[in-house]
């Protein structure tokens, strides 16, 4: 079966006119990605929408996560992007992480959440030290709540502390980082169809 991958921006700017240095980077693995074969169908920019607070996975009227959480689960690969922020992975995403802990609760009848048997890296960006950290924070919630993350899952590009340009603003992308996100996708598309063939048993 054909591998789909939807990346989750979580830029804190809302407007999706404005462009983010993690749409950029969402789009150097999107190049990686269609070079194994995976289709990246669409990038959300979760900013935009109204992911009300909780760990449910409907938290009522206006809350804009029911329809997210169906279209990733639809899909086999999640690129997770998002910034540093004070030396952490920014607020947004732990919102999306806060409402995945729903999963916990919605097992099937062999106890595997509704996240077995799909992969998860992670794409970050920012102008301070962080990058690893954050990329712990993700994977450690990520596998918490049932995502498989492959070897070489992280890709980041770190700018010079406290200066002033932005992923966005590189004219090329680094070699180091577009060589990562070639292993990112090879990895994750090789262990995205392994796990479609031969499901976890739970």
């Amino acid at each position: 079966m054909p591998i789909k991958a939807l990346a989750l921006n979580c830029t804190l700017k809302s407007d999706p006119t404005e462009v983010s240095s993690t749409d950029a980077m969402i789009a150097v693995l999107k190049t990686a990605f269609a070079e194994k074969d995976v289709t990246v169908t669409e990038t959300v920019r979760v900013s935009a929408l109204n992911l009300k607070p909780g760990v449910t996975s409907d938290e009522g009227e206006g809350d804009e996560w029911p329809a997210l959480r169906e279209k990733i689960l639809a899909h086999d690969i999640l690129i997770f992007g998002g910034p540093i922020w004070m030396g952490q992975v920014g607020s947004v995403a732990k919102r999306v992480l806060e409402r995945m802990d729903a999963f916990l609760d919605e097992t099937d009848d062999a106890g595997r959440m509704p996240s077995y048997g799909k992969v998860a890296v992670t794409a970050i960006v920012g102008n301070e030290d962080g990058a690893h950290f954050s990329s712990a924070q993700l994977f450690q919630a990520l596998n918490d709540v049932g995502w498989t993350i492959p070897a070489i899952a992280a890709c980041y590009w770190v700018g010079e502390a406290m200066g002033s340009t932005d992923f966005k603003d590189l004219k090329e992308t680094p070699e180091a980082v577009s060589k990562t996100a070639g292993m990112v996708a090879a990895n994750a598309a090789h262990l995205a169809g392994l796990l479609q063939s031969s499901p976890y048993p739970g």
